[in-house]
């Protein structure tokens, strides 16, 4: 079956490269090479991603997590201060 597919240059320079090292017609070694690739499975993380999650105990009492962007303003704020105090 035929079929147009774009394949960058340098990959293609490649492939024909390895084509005649193996000695064997470019269309024969593409088509190797991606029965290969697709009968290793998933490599480009096929799977879904899991994200770790940690226990970080309870919060702080006063603290509203509820209001994440609140609590990081705060913060900084508080970061701020603290810089400023070390001025004086």
């Amino acid at each position: 079956m035929r079929t147009t597919v774009d394949i960058e240059d340098d990959l293609l320079t490649r492939l024909r490269a390895e084509a005649t090292r193996r000695r064997v017609p470019f269309k024969r070694l593409l088509n190797r090479l991606l029965r290969a690739g697709l009968d290793a499975g998933p490599a480009l993380g096929g799977g879904r991603y899991r994200c770790p999650t940690h226990a970080m105990g309870a919060p702080r009492s006063g603290v509203d997590l509820d209001k994440a962007l609140a609590l990081a303003d705060a913060l900084d704020d508080a970061g701020v201060r603290d810089k400023l105090d070390l001025r004086k």
